[in-house]
């Protein structure tokens, strides 16, 4: 009867082997779940550690862009305000006669050198004038329709006066130029 204990423990051996297997694979199981869920959070992580990168990266290009419109654009309010002191200096050395010339020659040469500081000042700071010409095409993006008038010779559309130049800060319009345009049909 030897044989039968033998048996019995060989039996029992492999029963414990078996469920000894069975455990292994349950915490292989265990451990491989375990193994997908920090894949998955390690994926989650990595996917919203990418989404702050892009979201900084939108942010401080956003505040390059904000720094370089606030450099261009910045003083367009004082050079907005400037412009009426260029038309009234405009309109004082239009005026100017021969004989005031004559008379107050140093008087009148410091007014058109201020005339021409004023304008190297503007164009330092990429403010451009717009001079439109009696016969140019009225263009609405630059110009400002300030009457319509029937002219003899002239087609519909066409400058027939210019009131007052325009000007430009950069790619912007800071005034348009005030026109009198054209209304002859065809």
């Amino acid at each position: 009867m030897a044989e039968p204990k033998e048996n019995d423990f060989l039996d029992d051996l492999a029963d414990a082997e078996a469920e000894e297997f069975a455990q292994s694979l349950d915490d292989y199981d265990d451990e491989a779940l375990e193994l997908d869920e920090l894949r998955a959070e390690r994926d989650q992580l990595k996917d919203r550690w990418m989404r702050a990168l892009a979201d900084a990266e939108n942010a401080r290009k956003r505040g390059d862009r904000a720094r370089r419109e606030a450099e261009q654009y910045g003083g367009s309010k004082l050079a907005r305000d400037m412009l009426p002191v260029f038309d009234n200096m405009k309109r004082a050395v239009e005026t100017i006669t021969e004989e005031q010339k004559e008379a107050s020659a140093a008087l009148i040469e410091g007014i058109e050198l201020t005339m021409r500081g004023l304008l190297k000042t503007f164009s330092k700071h990429g403010i451009e004038l717009i001079s439109p010409e009696v016969g140019d095409k009225f263009d609405p993006n630059i110009h400002e329709a300030m009457f319509e008038a029937p002219v003899p010779n002239t087609k519909s559309g066409e400058i027939i006066q210019v009131s007052a130049q325009g000007f430009m800060l950069h790619d912007r319009l800071l005034r348009p130029a005030q026109v009198g345009v054209s209304s002859n049909p065809g």
